[in-house]
């Protein structure tokens, strides 16, 4: 009886985990082509703005994520787990392949973006019913004191999906040539995931319903109104509100910092090319997998409380020193150029644009905006300072290049480009390196410090689905614990990116983004320690 009851456990991970893996690969495959996406559907922006454009796009879907749990979270309460997380992985692989489909910009116009971005809402609203009811299936499932190292499984999922849209995207890459891959062969990582919505369905159709959840519809105590009983009652509105504030928000920052925001700070600012920086994130990626099983097998044994807090204050302590430190392994001649010849854009600072633009479709072509733009490209660090006469410059040591302004230049996309060139020239007179060399690239520090990075997020989200479940009653379980989830993973999280590239546009300071992360995490941290009560090894009906 016990080895069919493992067994039977076995299976309901193995479906749980795998249709959940392959729904993290559809959305993730999106974040990973960001640079492609831009050029197919953004072509008609300059590079800066293509870039935010898509990152943009890459958090329209997690926008979405919150409505996707309100409305698969009722679902979910009121007609079973089974059945809606059929439906939203149905609902993820379908966009996906349709976004392989798409025509582009060059073939369509405008029509191509907006295309677009009305599938990243499908995936975005899929996504956001389908965490929930995976995590809550295998806790439901199993027993009270493995359940940590169960739902583990469910957390690593997102590494799997990660990992095989990497895997994949590479291999395409490699198979036709880079230049082929940005022409049609990046179609082929969306069109793929229709073999993967196949068997995830296939798997998903052999589980039975949620014993918990079979139990209370047998009773006929299933909610009636879960999304009134979850958000309109006094005790589990402040539930609600302590998973957001006590957990979410802090995973929402140290994930997507970990996996997200860093490739963004390596390729971007420091230069590494985007082959190493693949495969360092399949080298994290790999490392982070086993570490979400372990870590919900740890909070098993000592609590969640304690795992969850380690995690937040680890990253904490790493964020500021951890990034100087890969900046230094990455590109030391870089740093080396900043500290010895720093840049000042000297101009009329009213001027100046903040240049956040989540839609990409501002111009900003003011001198001042114009050095901005190409510095932080570049990934120049900068300061900017009032001149004298109005004029814009930049000045690197005894060097100074005039900056003029584009506004009513015919030739927009030259007078920009002509302006890079002579920026360029500047900075590489005063020291600068155009990227990163590979032959001074200190990969063991390197390693070691996105590793520790690794381990803040894998102890953060190791125990988080188990923990989550804890905190709710099973008759409004998916929808009260979907929706803080979702929020802070969709907008903390899914907006890291964005909102951190536009502040180090801004500030002109490569670490000034990181302070997006230290905020959500240190107040996931104080709420955590003040708020969050131990659960760990208690019984779901007594909840």
């Amino acid at each position: 009886m016990s080895e069919h009851k493992d067994w039977s456990m076995a299976r309901v991970i193995t479906a749980s985990s795998a249709g959940t893996a392959f729904e993290w690969y559809d959305f993730f495959i999106f974040g990973s082509l960001t640079p492609v996406i831009a050029k197919v559907f953004l072509a008609g922006l300059d590079p800066t703005g293509a870039l935010v454009a898509a990152l943009a796009l890459f958090a329209v879907g997690f926008a979405f994520r919150p409505l996707g749990a309100i409305i698969f979270g009722a679902m979910g309460d009121r007609v079973g787990r089974k059945a809606t997380f059929l439906t939203t992985v149905s609902l993820m692989g379908g966009a996906t392949f349709a976004i392989g489909l798409l025509p582009t910009y060059a073939q369509v116009g405008v029509l191509a973006p907006v295309l677009l971005i009305l599938l990243r809402i499908a995936q975005g609203v899929a996504l956001g019913g389908e965490y929930g009811g995976a995590a809550i299936y295998v806790a439901e499932h199993a027993t009270d004191h493995k359940r940590g190292e169960a739902t583990g499984w469910i957390q690593s999922s997102a590494s799997f999906g990660l990992l095989a849209a990497l895997l994949v995207i590479f291999a395409t890459r490699t198979a036709i040539g880079t230049e082929a891959f940005d022409a049609w062969g990046w179609r082929i990582p969306f069109l793929v995931s229709i073999i993967l919505l196949g068997i995830s369905v296939w798997m998903r159709l052999k589980l039975s319903e949620s014993p918990h959840f079979a139990k209370l519809k047998e009773e006929g105590a299933t909610s009636a109104a879960p999304l009134k009983e979850s958000f309109a009652t006094r005790d589990s509105l402040r539930r609600v509100l302590i998973a957001f504030f006590g957990i979410m928000c802090a995973q929402g920052a140290v994930w997507y910092f970990t996996f997200f925001y860093m490739q963004v700070f390596l390729e971007k600012s420091l230069g590494l090319p985007g082959a190493t920086k693949d495969m360092l994130l399949i080298a994290m990626t790999l490392a982070s997998a086993p570490l979400y099983v372990f870590f919900g097998w740890l909070s098993d044994r000592i609590g969640r409380k304690p795992v969850l807090l380690g995690g937040m204050l680890l990253a904490l302590a790493l964020y500021f020193p951890g990034s100087h430190l890969i900046a230094r392994a990455t590109n030391p001649a870089l740093v080396a150029a900043q500290q010895s010849t720093p840049v000042v854009i000297r101009t009329d600072l009213s001027t100046c644009s903040s240049q956040f633009d989540p839609t990409g479709t501002a111009k900003f072509t003011s001198a001042c905006d114009l050095a901005k733009a190409h510095l932080i490209t570049r990934g120049v660090a900068y300061s900017t300072a009032a001149s004298a006469d109005g004029a814009t410059t930049v000045a690197a040591g005894d060097r100074s290049v005039p900056v003029e302004s584009g506004e009513g230049v015919a030739d927009l996309k030259a007078h920009k480009a002509a302006i890079a060139e002579a920026i360029n020239a500047e900075l590489a007179g005063a020291g600068y390196p155009v990227g990163a060399d590979p032959k001074t690239i200190d990969y063991s520090m390197l390693l070691a410090v996105l590793f520790g990075f690794v381990v803040a997020a894998t102890a953060l989200y190791g125990p988080q689905a188990a923990a989550l479940v804890e905190m709710f009653p099973t008759r409004i379980r998916y929808t009260a614990m979907s929706l803080p989830y979702h929020v802070g993973t969709g907008w903390v999280g899914g907006f890291l990116p964005v909102t951190s590239f536009a502040i180090v546009a801004a500030t002109g300071n490569i670490y000034s983004g990181l302070w997006y992360a230290v905020g959500f995490t240190a107040l996931s941290a104080l709420v955590t320690l003040l708020f969050v009560r131990e659960s760990h090894g208690k019984p779901l009906d007594q909840v």
